[in-house]
């Protein structure tokens, strides 16, 4: 079946293009040929990221480390890069807990806290640019595998109670308990952030696929709807009557408003008639959030992504289909952000085994 190229997806592929290019003329040339070996295997947001650890790791170099110290960036060949040693990558390590930085000359510093996942992150990236220099024999040895990753310690994974979820959703419809000014916008966008949430919730969608959804990419007749996924790949899902709804009581509306010029097909729009922002939705949930699990304080739409899916297994006890829906390209990685969903079935285990003693005992 083939799909309507999605506009939003190609703009944000050029601007991340734009942007990696941009650090690239900043860092040595060796960074611009390890991007480029990448680039038909990975998304521009990956690129871009990579390309964001390369600067933080050498402006750490060049500001930080004797050996590096004044050296020009562009200028490093690979024989300079040879010299890296087991030191500074230890010391690296360190800095990225804590450092300052400003990408604009005119603009204070920014501090910079990085915790065990994103520092294991960063330095996988260091890892990943010198093993391509070592393999295409640029370097005589990778002094990046003798550097231990942080051990990356398991966190609980945030989700919302069924109670949480209906209280997130009446609060959108009605804006109960929120503030008086809150309350005022509420009005304007209620039925979008109905149906956002509802969408969320329903079908456990990406953030950045959820702002990047056209009007054309709904189809009520099939209660489903086309999503690009990571890599570009697009797929059709399907929703829940009761999600069906809230988006056709929304698109009602939508249809109505006259956008700002390059925003005529975006689905979920702005209080400013343009396409909404990851940003802006980010906000949205924390918002609701706030009113309907206020205990929880980090809710996200990954973490609505998360309620979904445990929702889902729960229902099923199917990991396979739950990988599926949720995008992903190995169970592995389900199990992994989702893991107490085998710890539920293992407590299931417990209530069907009885011993001697048990009420529930029954002898041969």
């Amino acid at each position: 079946m083939a799909y309507p190229v999605n506009q939003y997806r190609e703009e944000s592929d050029a601007k991340r293009i734009l942007q990696i290019r941009a650090i690239l003329r900043e860092l040595p040339q060796a960074c611009s040929d390890y991007i480029r070996s990448i680039a038909v295997t990975t998304s521009t947001l990956t690129r871009l990221a990579y390309a964001i650890d390369l600067r933080t790791f050498f402006h750490f170099l060049q500001s930080e480390r004797v050996s590096f110290a004044d050296q020009k960036l562009t200028l490093l060949t690979d024989q300079d890069l040879e010299k890296l040693t087991r030191s500074d990558l230890t010391a690296y390590t360190e800095y990225l807990t804590y450092y300052l930085k400003s990408d604009d000359a005119s603009v204070p510093n920014k501090a910079y806290v990085n915790h065990e996942l994103s520092i294991k992150r960063k330095l996988c990236s260091i890892r990943s640019f010198y093993d391509y220099l070592f393999k295409n024999q640029r370097i005589t040895a990778n002094v990046t595998e003798l550097v231990p990753l942080p051990k990356v310690h398991e966190k609980p994974i945030i989700r919302l109670s069924k109670d949480e979820l209906a209280r997130i959703l009446s609060t959108a419809q009605s804006g109960d308990q929120m503030s008086k000014g809150q309350q005022k916008y509420q009005k304007i966008t209620a039925k979008r952030d109905f149906a956002l949430l509802s969408l969320f919730l329903g079908t456990g969608i990406r953030v950045s696929e959820c702002v990047g959804m056209n009007l054309s990419d709904v189809d009520f007749e099939n209660n489903a709807f086309v999503v690009t996924r990571k890599g570009g790949n697009q797929v059709v899902l399907y929703f829940s009557p009761e999600v069906a709804d809230a988006l056709a009581e929304y698109v009602e509306e939508r249809k109505q408003v006259e956008t700002l010029p390059g925003n005529e097909v975006a689905l979920f729009l702005s209080l400013q008639r343009k396409r909404i922002t990851q940003r802006a939705v980010q906000n949205l949930v924390k918002k609701y959030a706030a009113v309907a699990a206020p205990l929880k304080p980090k809710i996200s739409p990954h973490k609505l992504r998360s309620t979904y899916a445990t929702n889902l297994y729960n229902e099923t006890g199917d990991i396979y289909l739950v990988a599926d829906v949720l995008g992903h390209s190995s169970v592995d990685t389900t199990r992994k952000h989702y893991a107490d969903m085998t710890d539920a079935r293992r407590r299931m285990a417990a209530e069907h085994v009885h011993l001697p003693g048990d009420p529930e005992f029954k002898p041969d």
